[in-house]
């Protein structure tokens, strides 16, 4: 159960009530805690799917406003460097969601509450909930007090494109062949795992909700080994 402190919290730091409580607690519980208590309850899932769909609408547009002296390029990798794995995980945790996840007892012993992709999923389910709930208003009413001040304070550099990065890296001492491949695909919610080769050996994995994000995902993995 979502705790009675969270539910304070949301209304008087950010002004948020939900209509439906139901909702929000389905986007805090996790398949394993719902497999555990199957009568009447549902997990974040569904929620996630439209979340990821109303948050990347969202930072879209405030990018499209606020950064006009962008080019399509540069927009595109600001976009993905927020709405990537540690973006959202990064504002889960600062949120104060990990505590709140319904998790199953095997999930709970693995150390799934503090795993960068559930708290991924928990921030989309989250605001794919506000927005069932309240519309889009109260989901740009939310970002407007989280998100979109770390946006405005330059945290997410457009000019970061780590797959350039990566070749460069790479490239010093003279070509090398780098080649990304989708070893997974999930449609409900949008995932694809691409695997990272340099010169056909295997050098990291990434993980996002679409094709270039996830081997933006792999391109960075494969940097921060390289140290």
């Amino acid at each position: 159960m979502v705790s009675t402190k969270f539910i304070n919290q949301l209304n008087d730091k950010y002004k948020i009530k939900f209509n439906n409580p139901k909702l929000l607690e389905e986007a805090f519980t996790h398949s394993s805690y719902a497999n555990e208590h199957p009568h009447g309850t549902r997990d974040y899932e569904k929620l996630e799917f439209l979340g990821d769909a109303v948050l990347e609408l969202a930072i879209s547009d405030y990018l499209y406003r606020h950064f006009s002296e962008l080019n399509e390029g540069e927009l595109t990798r600001m976009r993905s460097n927020i709405v990537d794995t540690d973006g959202f995980a990064e504002f889960a945790q600062k949120f104060g969601f990990p505590a709140e996840i319904n998790l199953g007892h095997g999930e709970e012993k693995a150390g799934a509450r503090s795993r960068k992709t559930l708290l991924e999923d928990v921030f989309e389910a989250f605001n794919g909930a506000l927005f069932l709930d309240q519309g889009m208003n109260a989901v740009e009413h939310f970002l407007h007090l989280t998100v979109y001040p770390l946006i405005d304070a330059g945290k997410f550099d457009a000019s970061r494109d780590y797959k350039t990065d990566l070749q460069e890296f790479l490239q010093q001492d003279g070509p090398v062949k780098i080649a990304y491949e989708v070893i997974k695909e999930e449609q409900l919610p949008s995932r694809f795992i691409v695997q990272l080769k340099v010169n056909g050996k295997v050098v990291s994995q990434g993980t996002g909700h679409n094709k270039k994000a996830a081997e933006q995902e792999a391109a960075k993995a494969a940097l921060a080994k390289k140290g």
